[in-house]
């Protein structure tokens, strides 16, 4: 693994090297940095917008904007900065540094600036999220193939999808077809989902026996491969059901997945968890998203639960949750620091899980439109959020 000693300087002439500035040696910081500043300020205007404080100026809907963002914008570089991290590690080989990672940061930014106060076409907008999944999946798979590291080829997949889903959003909010751009959203979510599994799925077993200090992990390879294929298959059934209208009804699929995923948080459930922030944030955060899985698919056989507030429960709950976690042990890890979180991310890690329960299942009980259901949840949000950037310095 490679380390960031923070307390030593640079000499004067490594200076003028960007492969040598701490903050582009590796993948994550920019990464993270970037889109934790960038979650704090989106939702700060996604709040003032639907409090009516800031008139909306784009004539693409303010909630296709904030979906676009918080999961192409936001949660897509933390995805790639930690690819980019965890590569690394599992090849050997160093991943994209220096004036490449500064080139694809940019990209990234100018994408967020473009979108956010441009209104004339989407063009733009596709032309720089297309540059931007080209580069880091083009790096990702060299790096991958460059190891012949076969059994993490399932990510340049997942993210060859994901692209897919970005720049087809895009394409339907250019043709202002808005009701196809939110089944697109709903797809990326369940994308993330299926990328959120296979990535604890490598990560969930070392970090509970290193952290917990135990003898051996929990491997459960036939039902990691199981989960794999049904959330492939609960997302193909998802996607024909409402682009071809399919007579098959994907809430099956998607309950059943949800419940393999309820079976693996069975198998890694251990109580020390609780006594380390770093693991039941973690723990927390992939239970939120096989409950909220199941309450999404369970819409389609009349669960008494909202679909969009089922996916809150996967986007802020699990996705926030398990990015504010990941976000801290790496950048706690990969700058020689011990994984010991500083007492604010604690809270932080509480006040995501706060935000996730009142937007995602109050709502079942009371209706989700009162003021004071709004406010907790906009504040805990907000709090949480700007955490995001205290691991990073």
């Amino acid at each position: 693994m490679s380390l960031i000693q923070l307390e030593q300087s640079l000499p004067d002439a490594h200076l003028l090297k960007p492969s040598t500035w701490p903050c582009l040696m590796q993948g994550f910081r920019p990464m993270f940095l970037l889109s934790g500043i960038w979650a704090v300020f989106s939702m700060l205007v996604w709040t003032l917008v639907l409090s009516g404080t800031l008139p909306w100026h784009l004539s693409v809907s303010p909630t296709l904007w904030h979906a676009h963002e918080m999961l192409f914008g936001f949660a897509s570089a933390v995805a790639i900065g930690f690819l980019f991290t965890a590569s690394q590690n599992w090849t050997g080989i160093p991943t994209l540094n220096g004036i490449g990672l500064l080139l694809l940061s940019c990209v990234w930014l100018a994408a967020r600036v473009v979108f956010l106060f441009a209104d004339d076409s989407l063009i733009f907008l596709a032309g720089l999220q297309a540059a931007f999944w080209l580069l880091a999946i083009c790096h990702l798979t060299h790096t991958l193939v460059q190891a012949k590291s076969r059994k993490n080829y399932q990510f340049v997949i997942i993210l060859c999808v994901m692209a897919s889903f970005n720049l087809t959003f895009i394409w339907l909010l250019e043709n202002n077809d808005l009701a196809l751009a939110h089944v697109f959203s709903h797809l990326a979510i369940l994308g993330f989902t299926l990328l959120i599994s296979v990535i604890a799925g490598h990560i969930m077993p070392f970090f509970i026996t290193r952290g917990l200090g135990l003898n051996q992990q929990v491997k459960t390879p036939r039902l990691d491969k199981l989960l794999f294929w049904s959330a492939i298959v609960g997302i193909s059934g998802f996607f024909s059901h409402h682009i071809f209208s399919s007579p098959l009804n994907p809430g099956f699929v998607l309950v059943f997945t949800a419940f393999l995923h309820l079976m693996r948080c069975a198998y890694w459930f251990n109580t020390g968890v609780f006594t380390r922030p770093l693991l039941w944030s973690l723990y927390l955060a992939y239970l939120f998203m096989a409950l909220g899985l199941l309450g999404f698919g369970g819409g389609y056989l009349g669960f008494p639960w909202y679909s969009k507030d089922a996916l809150h429960l996967i986007t802020i709950g699990a996705m926030g949750l398990m990015i504010l976690s990941i976000m801290a042990r790496i950048s706690l890890g990969h700058t020689a620091r011990p994984l010991q979180p500083h007492p604010l991310m604690g809270i932080a890690f509480a006040l995501c899980t706060l935000a996730a329960i009142t937007r995602s299942i109050l709502p079942v009980f009371i209706n989700p439109h009162h003021s004071w259901l709004q406010v907790p949840y906009f504040g805990l949000a907000h709090l949480s959020s700007l955490s995001l950037c205290i691991p990073l310095f």
